[in-house]
């Protein structure tokens, strides 16, 4: 079974959430600040971190960024607070999902094999077994999971992945949000369009290195995989 990280600095929160985890079978692991959860995150053998925004040592946020700077690890944020700012600020790092606090053990399940699925489908459907998508100078290909960019290897996070890979599918056909929300969630969490603009935006901030766009924007409708 995968393997969760628990990064909270409440303990009634980590055993909570580790109690309805293993209770689906999930193999946890703990950690009570964000050092200590980066640490572990880094020596591998992980499949999802489920991270705090506010904590001592090292907020969740800061753990996030690092983490992104290496590979594209699964992480749910969580947050007491439930703020929008708290919500984009985190996807705009990188992360696959965001829950407030207080929230339902049994939706955080959820959750957790929602973005596991998304995760593993991209080797596991047969229809993109070895079918490589090619527009322009982007390749993405779903069974290794990697997106390059005039051969240059762009990293992305798994729901990143889903939303360009979306878009590619159909090079130069408006897709609306919530049909990118579709194409990139397995199932509906009330996603808001606000959300999948900031992946928009995090994917265009890793190709802009190369010079290159993969996206349009279609004013009013919404975007459309950019055509050679």
């Amino acid at each position: 079974m995968p393997t969760i990280l628990v990064v909270d600095d409440d303990a009634h929160i980590r055993e909570v959430v580790q109690y309805a985890l293993e209770r689906e079978g999930f193999t946890v692991e703990l950690a009570r600040d964000g050092a200590q959860g980066l640490a572990r995150a880094e020596r591998g053998g992980v499949d999802l971190v489920i991270l705090d925004i506010m904590m001592p040592e090292m907020d969740g946020l800061e753990v996030c960024r690092r983490l992104r700077a290496t590979a594209p690890l699964p992480i749910i944020f969580l947050s007491s607070r439930g703020e929008e700012v708290d919500r984009i600020v985190g996807l705009e790092l990188g992360g696959d999902d965001y829950l407030p606090k207080p929230f339902s053990p049994r939706e955080l399940v959820a959750r957790v094999r929602a973005v596991l699925r998304r995760q593993q489908a991209r080797v596991a459907r047969p229809d993109d077994a070895g079918a490589a998508l090619s527009v322009g100078p982007v390749t993405l290909d779903p069974a290794r999971h990697e997106v390059t960019c005039n051969g240059e290897l762009i990293s992305l996070t798994v729901t990143e992945f889903g939303v360009l890979q979306t878009l590619l599918r159909r090079p130069g056909q408006v897709m609306t949000r919530q049909v990118l929300v579709d194409g990139a969630y397995d199932e509906n969490h009330h996603i808001t369009e606000r959300t999948i603009d900031t992946h928009v935006r995090r994917i265009r901030a890793k190709f802009r290195p190369t010079g290159h766009d993969p996206i349009e924007t279609v004013h009013g409708l919404g975007y459309r995989a950019r055509e050679p």
